[in-house]
Formats: structure tokens, sequence, C-alpha cells
């Protein structure tokens, strides 16, 4: 049975960096962020999210994802409904995914919201990164060409980095990506120890 490393952290943390360069040391990722989108694409999920949401959220028949953003993270109620239909669909690609790896000693399993979701329950591991305040919003305003107030609403429906950290093994402070590596290296270098051991 491979271990399961998570690895999360607020939006613009830096972790999708971090999981690329995990992915070139060979071992699998599975971002849940890009599985969603790949599920919302779904007849099945679309058939639910248009249940709950309505017809005004779709242009052509065509999801449009910025209007049901602007919906789910300015009401808690809604992105709850919103997350009740996407991670069950999640959590099943996951299992279907992980019985493909599970030659590999270790996985990791990225997710920004792995704590809120409930996914933090199937890790052996939890790494969270974290990155200066200001940081995180400067790098999400220029990457989704958003506005503050979009980033600082997504920031507020997610857990803090205090709730993240309370509950996780390894911590990485990210204002700088090389050094990043650096403390990523230093993790995997004991979990892998710590295999061994086992």
């Amino acid at each position: 049975m491979s271990k399961i490393i998570g690895l999360t952290g607020g939006i613009g943390s830096g972790k999708t960096t971090l999981a690329t360069y995990i992915e070139s040391l060979g071992i699998p990722v599975f971002i849940a962020d890009d599985e969603a989108k790949k599920l919302v694409q779904s007849a099945e999920v679309l058939g639910e999210i248009k249940a709950i949401f309505g017809e005004t959220i779709f242009e052509n028949g065509q999801l449009n994802r910025q209007q049901l953003a602007a919906i789910v993270f300015s009401n808690p109620e809604k992105l709850s409904q919103l997350n009740g239909i996407i991670h069950p669909a999640v959590k099943k690609q996951f299992k279907i995914w992980l019985d493909q790896n599970q030659s590999d000693p270790f996985v990791v399993y990225e997710a920004a919201i792995l704590f809120e979701s409930g996914s933090y329950q199937n890790c052996d591991y939890i790494i969270t990164i974290t990155a200066p305040f200001e940081d995180r919003i400067a790098r999400v305003m220029q990457r989704d060409n958003s506005s503050r107030e979009q980033v600082l609403n997504r920031i507020n429906a997610q857990w803090t980095d205090e709730q993240r950290t309370a509950k996780s093994n390894f911590i990485i402070e990210n204002s700088d990506p090389q050094n990043a590596k650096s403390q990523l290296d230093e993790i995997l270098k004991i979990l892998k120890i710590q295999q061994n051991e086992a």
C-alpha cells in the first residue's frame, strides 16, 4: 500500500509549483483541483450543478465558471452545496487513480481544501505550504487576472494557515521558491527514512 502524502496550503501559497517539483522526482501526484475541473465537464456533474444553481450560470450549454465562482465564494451555503457535488466525484476518481499507483511507496494528494473536504482523513502525512499574505494575493491576482476583492473572497472561504498548520505533520514556508524546494527535499528524506524503518 502506498503512503498518501497530503499537500495543501491556501490559494497562492505555491502548491502547484511544489507539486510539479514532486512529480519531477518521480513521485505520482494527484491534483484534486485539476480533476474537479475535468469532472465538471461530465454530464452527470453538470446536471447536478444545473439542478442547484439553475440555467443562468450556463451560456450556450457551457458552464460559466467565473459566474459560478462569483456566486459560491460570496455565499458559504452555495459553496457547501457545490462541494457536496464535487467532493464525492473527486474522491471516487482518486480511488481509481490510487489503485493504478499502488506500486509506489509514496503518492501525493494535492488539494487546496484538503481539510475542508475531509480528504485529510485518508492521508498518512500532511504537508502545509504557507506564504506571506500579500505575496499570495499578488500571485493570484497576476495568475487569474482577479481583483483583490475576488482573491480575498476566496481566501476567506478557506481555512486559515493557523488552522491548517495545527493539523499538519510538516510546514513549508514559501516566500522563496528555491528554499521551499530545499525544505521539501528534507521532508521527503525524513519520510523515506521512516518508511525504511517501518
